[in-house]
């Protein structure tokens, strides 16, 4: 009579209530599919996230084999959160085995399959379940504490199976405890994986966009420096010019009063030659100014020829 009354719940600790998931229509053959896909890349990535890129290929392998109807086609995003949901059951699986200490077992046919994948990479971060599961062992103190010590060991063998079928309560209720506290804390552990996912992500936009920066700087560097040597270039070249045209003007003023001068001594020799004495007075006046850089010439050649009787 007594094993009777254990036996039930003992049968309700093998047969838990399942967890609801949401499967988004997929087949067992295209979840298989996925989980192989998905697990070859997270291999050979040495057990680490998946990029957008991987997770593009790990689609078509699916859509390759089960997507050729519109319905079944799946993209990157579906089949990330899909593997999500499985990861998750695997873990809540995962859990209620460790709690039973090895006296149940999984009939998920998927269980093996992700136990190998990331099974050595849960136990190796996953920390102790000794601190979010001490409180239910406390629950039964308080049954032991009430009673007489003598009317406790008067009432120790009528008591024996009601206590037995509290530890079996107690023994169900600590193994959904120690079920849901793994699952919170794998979850938590990803969450923490995707947030450090996402600074290194924003550590490297920040970087790129400081290096982004210092080329712009160093390229408006360079290009002053040619601007401005290009435009002391073009001050000393019309220097040079405005130079030579000055020379150039003061060269052809020369040359145009040594002419005159030569034409009036050819003037006076022919008047002596024809036997008449003169005196030739010659006076040139010469101004000379310069305004703007332009010269301004004003030339007066006056001959003052006195005949001498």
């Amino acid at each position: 009579m007594t094993d009777s009354a254990v036996t039930p719940p003992a049968s309700g600790q093998s047969n838990p209530r399942p967890i609801p998931v949401r499967e988004d229509c997929w087949s067992e053959e295209a979840t298989g599919t996925l989980i192989d896909a998905w697990g070859s890349r997270y291999v050979e990535l040495n057990r680490g996230n998946l990029r957008q890129k991987d997770w593009r290929e790990v689609a078509d392998a699916v859509n390759s084999l089960h997507g050729h109807s519109k319905k079944t086609h799946r993209t990157d995003v579906q089949c990330k959160n899909r593997i999500d949901t499985v990861k998750k059951k695997y873990k809540t699986e995962k859990a209620r085995i460790s709690a039973s200490n090895g006296a149940l077992t999984s009939s998920w046919i998927f269980y093996d399959r992700l136990d190998s994948l990331i099974g050595p990479s849960l136990s190796a971060k996953k920390p102790s379940p000794s601190p979010p599961i001490s409180p239910p062992v406390a629950l039964p103190l308080p049954y032991k504490k009430m009673p007489s010590p003598a009317l406790a060991a008067a009432a120790l063998p009528q008591k024996r199976p009601a206590e037995r079928a509290d530890d079996s309560y107690f023994r169900r209720n600590y193994s959904e405890v120690a079920a849901a506290a793994a699952a919170s804390v794998e979850v938590d552990d990803e969450d923490d994986e995707d947030l450090e996912e996402d600074r290194e992500s924003e550590e490297e936009d920040g970087e790129g966009m400081k290096k982004l920066a210092k080329a712009i700087e160093r390229f408006g560097e360079v290009y002053q420096r040619v601007e401005g040597e290009k435009l002391r270039q073009t001050m000393d070249l019309e220097k040079q010019r405005m130079q030579f045209a000055k020379d150039l003007e003061v060269q052809r003023l020369k040359m145009f009063m040594d002419t005159q001068v030569q034409l009036e001594r050819i003037k006076h020799k022919r008047s002596a030659s024809n036997g008449t004495r003169c005196s030739d007075k010659v006076s040139l006046s010469i101004s000379y100014s310069r305004t703007k850089n332009e010269p301004i010439r004003q030339l007066w050649v006056h001959s003052l020829i006195v005949f001498i009787d």
